[in-house]
């Protein structure tokens, strides 16, 4: 939950580096958060004969997600920049299926060692202790 929270504290911090686990548990957390909604909506839009409160958190989602856009695109550059790679790459998701693949796997990738042009490595904190 600390992974998830700490990209939300940063939220149009575009500049410095962002580890793997990082990247990973918030996109894990949102998922999960858009699964948990949209599951509780479709349930209420089968189950009751008045759908409002299913239409409700249907909109609920979207202005999560809308919410998370800007904190999904800032985490994701620091994460281009943890391996080197300048974070107007994120663009080349907008490459229809290769442009994804070649963002996903950028973002498998791991951490260059110490410090380069976007700052100093974040798990240089942890190798010390």
């Amino acid at each position: 939950m600390e992974w998830y929270l700490m990209v939300w504290r940063k939220y149009a911090e575009f500049n410095g580096r962002a580890r793997r686990k990082e990247y990973w548990m918030f996109a894990l957390f949102n998922f999960v958060i858009v699964l948990v909604v949209e599951g509780i909506s479709f349930g209420m839009l089968t189950a009751t004969r008045s759908s409002m409160f299913g239409f409700m958190l249907a909109g609920l989602i979207c202005i999560y997600c809308l919410a998370a856009v800007i904190p999904s695109l800032a985490v994701t550059v620091r994460r281009l920049h943890d391996i080197g790679m300048s974070g107007w790459l994120v663009l080349i998701a907008l490459v229809p299926i290769l442009g994804g693949l070649a963002l996903l796997v950028m973002t498998l990738m791991d951490s260059n060692p110490g410090a380069n042009q976007y700052g100093p490595n974040p798990k240089a904190d942890l190798q010390l202790a």
